[in-house]
């Protein structure tokens, strides 16, 4: 069935639930995953402050976010490892996440995508959008959503 499977997370709670599924499922497949963090400007405005509390004020942005990106990296390969699952991790830079998420499953040969949903609704659904349903919208790659 999936072989290869692409899970993008950004640190939150619910990201996390969706990276434990995801492993399981490849553990359970005998798939291999990869796993992104996607770094953008305005992502710095959705991340909880306290995820740089313990950084040096001297560190600007470009470090903070690879801090950041190697701590929600870690996350995933420890808990990858942990399950006896194959784990490469990976941090991209792009202005679209959901962009930066479909290329790397694509250049990745990955089969399938297994990431979150923050499920939002209103006003903050049609101004913020949603990166799963940009993913969803524009992947030709099969998507699995965890909320």
């Amino acid at each position: 069935m999936y072989k290869h499977i692409l899970i993008p997370t950004d640190g939150s709670e619910l990201s996390k639930k969706a990276v434990e599924h995801g492993i399981l499922l490849a553990r359970t497949l005998k798939a291999k995953v990869t796993s992104i963090t996607v770094l953008s400007l305005s992502q710095i405005f959705d991340l909880d402050p306290a995820l740089f509390k313990e950084l040096p004020e001297e560190y600007g942005y470009q470090k903070q976010m690879e801090v950041f990106a190697s701590k929600c990296l870690d996350q995933v390969k420890t808990m990858a490892l942990g399950q006896g699952v194959s784990c490469d991790v990976m941090y991209v830079e792009h202005e679209h996440a959901y962009q930066a998420i479909i290329d790397t499953a694509t250049n990745e040969h990955c089969d399938l995508i297994v990431m979150a949903s923050h499920g939002r609704h209103g006003l903050s659904a049609i101004v913020l959008g949603s990166v799963a349903v940009k993913v969803l919208t524009h992947s030709t790659i099969p998507v699995l959503i965890y909320r």
